[in-house]
């Protein structure tokens, strides 16, 4: 896409401020037991990223679903793997905390040990494929459609997409105006949804804009095919949508 004025790191920073707060005001009932949301306790880092790779237009806008545990949850990065976020995007910084913290699914910032999987794939495959942030950055972008983290009691994960109904809607319509703000600045040719959520939702919430759609398939490790060689599937993938790496 083109015309128009290039986005600047300060319109994401704008939209991701608006979001952060609006996503601070929803409620959750059971199962849903912990929210935390990285657009707020580690607003710095998330601005950080924003400011350092959010400027000027991209062809291709990498979508994902929502924060992991291991991944923005502690780094305030998009399947932000602690290492990779630190060592091969250069972003470090203090973090804080939610108001509330499930025991055994802390908050450590830069000092968590553990490590998520999807958010290696990603930056590791981009990594390999680009060698440094500026040339995976001047093609694309990644960005996650929901900034929330839902806990159950259990500590379980829960995915946005199995969130009751009437908790649905609100969080749809904040998500959906902020993703349609974001491809407005950024004016790619494809929004790629990193599993079918994130790209059934591109879909929904960019009807009319002139970008295409489409999905890749989601790097977690819960996710068969995705053990089988992620990087050489996703390949493929954004080949047969007409993206040539």
């Amino acid at each position: 896409m083109s015309g128009g004025s290039a986005a600047g790191p300060e319109d994401l920073t704008a939209i991701a401020r608006e979001l952060g707060r609006e996503a601070e005001n929803l409620s959750f009932g059971p199962p849903v037991a912990f929210v935390y949301n990285p657009l707020c306790y580690a607003w710095r880092t998330h601005a950080r990223y924003l400011q350092r790779y959010g400027g000027g237009e991209r062809e291709i806008v990498l979508l994902g679903m929502n924060p992991g545990p291991w991944g923005m949850a502690q780094t305030g990065v998009p399947f932000g793997e602690v290492e990779l976020v630190r060592d091969w995007l250069g972003i470090e910084g203090p973090v804080e905390a939610p108001n509330r913290i499930h025991p055994i699914r802390p908050v450590e910032g830069f000092a968590c040990r553990r490590r998520e999987v999807s958010g290696r794939r990603l930056w590791g495959w981009a990594r390999q494929r680009f060698t440094t942030p500026e040339a995976f950055f001047r093609r694309f972008f990644v960005a996650n459609y929901c900034p929330l983290l839902f806990l159950e009691e259990s500590g379980r994960n829960r995915t946005p997409d199995k969130l009751a109904g009437a908790e649905r809607e609100p969080r749809l319509e904040i998500c959906d105006r902020a993703l349609r703000r974001t491809v407005k600045k950024l004016k790619p040719r494809y929004v790629v949804g990193v599993g079918r959520f994130a790209a059934g939702r591109a879909a929904i919430a960019l009807a009319g804009l002139p970008v295409e759609t489409g999905a890749i398939t989601h790097p977690s490790p819960a996710n068969p095919k995705a053990n089988r060689g992620w990087a050489e599937i996703i390949e493929r993938e954004l080949t047969e949508l007409g993206i040539e790496l």
